[in-house]
């Protein structure tokens, strides 16, 4: 490891940044990865390149998604000369995973993330629409985000979010991280996640975002008066369903959300 280099930038609060300093957690994170000589590792976040560092004593073949303008410089001359190491200046949420390798979509990638609260959602959305890009994603989050992506049905912490996910992951809780694992240490506790994605769900997947969404817009009321705002026949179509009116979103399994989402399709296409 390059010690020296890693204290050289300060962390923004504005973009959430907190860098990841702990080498046994570090290692975690790569062991989850299960990389291979030659697997190619999109990372987004790299800050300092600490975790970079580890990926590329892995022998993998590694892409940087950085937005920090000012990490951008520091760690291209960190890995300058490295041709299994490119540093990009892009947004995470606006990129296209499957091109980044000069698009050559040969052989899916695995992704590793240090993501911040406020794009939790977003990314999430980003990466389920392009998940045939990746083999695996071993992500870090706030240990309250985690919770609500692992969330079963019946869990209070269960939401839009965990539907999506589940729809298009596999989800698996690897570990928890500690605020003494971050410089500068942030005030709650973060966890490790590994999504394996699913090739595909019986369901249109427009319209099933539509109606989780709808459904859980107020979680205190009933899925029905939650559905009457989007459609008339809600209802009926919850009856079709076979799906008590009276239930809250956050009780239904992945299976009544698609049966719920298929009943309005095929409603709509008469």
């Amino acid at each position: 490891m390059k010690g020296s280099k890693h204290t050289a930038k300060r962390a923004k609060k504005s973009l959430g940044q907190n860098f990841l300093v702990d080498e046994t957690i570090i290692e975690r994170i790569v062991d989850a990865l299960d990389i291979d000589a030659g697997d190619r590792v999109i990372e987004i976040g790299p800050g300092r390149g600490a975790l970079t560092d580890r990926l590329v004593d892995s022998n993998a073949t590694v892409a940087a998604i950085e937005l920090d303008r000012d990490l951008i410089g520091p760690l291209r001359e960190r890995y300058a000369g490295n041709s299994a190491v490119q540093i990009l200046e892009q947004d995470a949420l606006t990129v296209k995973y499957g091109e980044v390798w000069h698009g050559n979509t040969a052989s899916p990638a695995k992704l590793v993330a240090n993501l911040p609260y406020y794009i939790s959602t977003p990314i999430l959305q980003v990466l389920a629409d392009q998940r045939p890009a990746f083999s695996r994603l071993v992500l870090m989050f706030q240990r309250e985000v985690a919770e609500r992506i692992a969330a079963e049905p019946g869990s209070s912490a269960r939401g839009f979010m965990t539907v999506l996910v589940e729809a298009a992951f596999e989800v698996e809780h690897l570990f928890d991280v500690p605020p003494t694992a971050f410089e500068p240490m942030p005030k709650v506790w973060s966890s490790v996640i590994r999504l394996i994605p699913k090739s595909s769900i019986d369901v249109n997947e427009h319209l099933f975002r539509t109606i989780v969404s709808a459904g859980f817009v107020q979680k205190r009321k009933t899925i029905l008066n939650n559905l009457k705002l989007y459609s008339k026949e809600a209802s009926t179509l919850l009856e079709t369903a076979q799906i008590e009116s009276g239930r809250r979103a956050e009780t239904l399994s992945l299976e009544e959300w698609i049966r719920l989402s298929n009943a309005f399709e095929k409603h709509q296409m008469r």
